[in-house]
């Protein structure tokens, strides 16, 4: 693989978690991964970089290498009711006019909201600064409730965690799938979160589930290829159909048709990078019955065909 460049631009006080979901899925290197991404920190002012935590970064680079960024990372903007240094932005619409893909994890929207790139455009932040996006920024389709939004050259995601799931997929829409699970793997994270980060927002705790859905997931997960229904999930979980839906809302975000259309799709995207299974094998397997009714779903899901992504992310 040849490397691509990702570069983080520090801003003080910066953050420390925020970046570290870059520097973690794009700058670590793990044994027996290939390497495909070549991390880097910059800084308007190179130097002592106070942070968060209470102690201060030595950044080397300033906004030079912004110029050879393949991916510009804004992990958290802390001040975000305030104007962004010239000089940042400057760099910032620079590298996006050369072909940079532009990445703002939390509050970073903010500062990216600043160079006019999400201006009637769809963008995420933290659900409790979603409001205060909306208003300092009318012109952004400001998108309380997901997790991430990938426009392709630019992407935003949601609070802290929320950047790490952010990542992952952009390490899935490099790289494919099974790539990304692997490094989810040795991250000990799930390569991809269901649902949006409603199921995270300040709720009054008698208004929070009682009841885990993990389970009936894992259950459900290994059955792939089986006829699960909502009244079968259901009766797994020993409620009704109506009450199943209702904690698949509070808890993913998303129904349960949806959650396992979803996992069934994940789940072909594996067979089609790692075998050579014809598609129609591929389909049985997963649960979607035909070719046809995969091809469908895939192309409604990913905007591309089952023979097109393998030919492009199958080994």
């Amino acid at each position: 693989m040849r490397a691509h460049r990702v570069v983080a631009l520090a801003l003080p006080p910066q953050s420390t978690f925020e970046l570290a979901c870059a520097a973690e899925v794009f700058g670590v290197r793990r044994p027996g991964l290939p390497a495909p991404y070549d991390f880097q920190v910059c800084a308007e002012h190179p130097g002592a970089v106070p942070t968060l935590a209470g102690y201060d970064m030595a950044v080397t680079s300033g906004l030079a290498a912004l110029a050879h960024a393949g991916t510009v990372v804004i992990p958290g903007w802390q001040r975000p009711l305030e104007p962004a240094p010239p000089a940042v932005l400057d760099a910032l619409l620079r590298a996006h006019g050369r072909g940079a893909r532009l990445v703002a994890i939390c509050s970073g929207a903010f500062l990216l909201a600043q160079t006019g790139l999400l201006d009637h455009r769809r963008a995420t932040t933290h659900w409790r600064m979603a409001a205060e996006l909306k208003n300092r920024f009318p012109l952004v389709d400001v998108d309380a409730d997901s997790l991430y939004a990938d426009l392709g050259d630019v992407a935003t995601s949601a609070g802290t965690a929320a950047g790490i799931d952010l990542c992952l997929h952009l390490v899935r829409t490099d790289h494919g799938a099974a790539y990304a699970a692997q490094v989810a793997r040795h991250m000990v994270m799930p390569p991809h979160r269901e649902g949006g980060q409603s199921q995270y927002a300040a709720v009054p705790p008698a208004a929070r589930p009682a009841d885990s859905l993990g389970p009936l997931l894992d259950w459900a997960a290994e059955r792939l290829p089986e006829p699960l229904t909502v009244d079968r999930l259901a009766a797994r979980a020993g409620v009704s159909a109506r009450t199943l839906a209702r904690r698949f809302a509070d808890q993913l975000g998303v129904s349960p048709g949806r959650w396992l259309l979803a996992r069934r799709v994940a789940a072909a995207q594996a067979l089609l990078e790692e075998t050579d299974l014809p598609v129609e094998t591929i389909a049985a397997r997963v649960g979607l019955s035909s070719a046809v009714n995969l091809r469908r779903r895939f192309h409604r899901a990913l905007g591309t065909t089952p023979v097109a992504y393998r030919r492009t992310f199958g080994r």
